[in-house]
């Protein structure tokens, strides 16, 4: 069973409410989860958001769009993701659970190039695989799989603040874990179709309005093919460094 778990909060530093910023009326998150519903590997989708008063909007919008939703810990998203898996687990009484983490700050996220990733996953022996070890694909294309046993071993064992709010960094670096990292015959890790902060916001309304109408569930080939005849969108946001939340909770752990 491949359960995907969607994390998405209201409250980012950088660009608060980003997860439901409307392009077209339309709300990022539902950009994201009608994209993912077009996978052929995943086969449950689970919004997990905080307890944050603010994220009751999340959950609305979860239940409009009849789509389940898990509240947890707004700091331990580690937590998180374990005690939604915990209990998606125990209430459909399986033995084993593979689990996809998708951050909601990727709206345009490809259905095809998670299945690619999953499909890696389930054809090695490991317990970890992802395109994320080594970035060669675009910021907002990050897709994750691991096993419930991995996740509960990170939950278990992981101290460290940054581990907790970023789910699987304990599991990344770890030598007790299998991992495997899949990897692009390109390296295109410096493009950002990602959302942190506004400037990648005015990326993707591009994308979204001049791709979108054309095919929905177009890929990430198509954007950088877009972007390639439009080469000024190229510097929209390519002074945003990658992965600047994690470094900034790396400097927090040394204090």
């Amino acid at each position: 069973m491949n359960l995907a778990i969607l994390q998405a909060r209201m409250s980012s530093t950088r660009l608060p409410g980003k997860v439901l910023k409307t392009v077209n009326k339309i709300p990022l998150l539902k950009y994201q989860c009608d994209r993912l519903a077009k996978s052929e590997k995943i086969n449950h989708l689970i919004i997990a958001t905080s307890t944050d008063e603010l994220d009751d909007e999340i959950d609305e919008f979860a239940q409009k769009n009849k789509i389940a939703c898990f509240r947890g810990s707004l700091d331990d998203v580690l937590e998180r993701y374990y005690l939604c898996a915990k209990e998606f687990k125990l209430d459909s009484n399986l033995t084993s659970l593979n689990i996809i983490r998708i951050t909601g700050d990727c709206p345009i996220i490809d259905s095809k190039l998670v299945d690619k990733v999953i499909n890696y996953y389930e054809t090695n022996i490991c317990s970890y695989a992802s395109n994320t070890i080594i970035p060669t694909f675009p910021d907002g294309m990050d897709i994750e799989i691991f096993n419930y046993q991995a996740l509960e071993l990170a939950f278990n064992e992981a101290t460290l603040n940054s581990d907790r709010e970023h789910v699987t960094t304990y599991i990344k670096k770890n030598d007790k874990f299998m991992k495997l990292n899949f990897e692009s015959k390109y390296d295109f890790s410096h493009l950002r179709f990602t959302v942190d902060v506004l400037s990648d916001f005015e990326l993707i309304r591009v994308l979204i309005k001049a791709l979108y109408r054309i095919n929905p569930d177009f890929s990430y080939l198509d954007a950088i093919s877009y972007m390639t005849k439009n080469p000024n969108l190229f510097s929209i946001n390519s002074n945003v460094q990658r992965d600047e939340g994690y470094i900034k909770s790396l400097a927090k752990d040394k204090y």
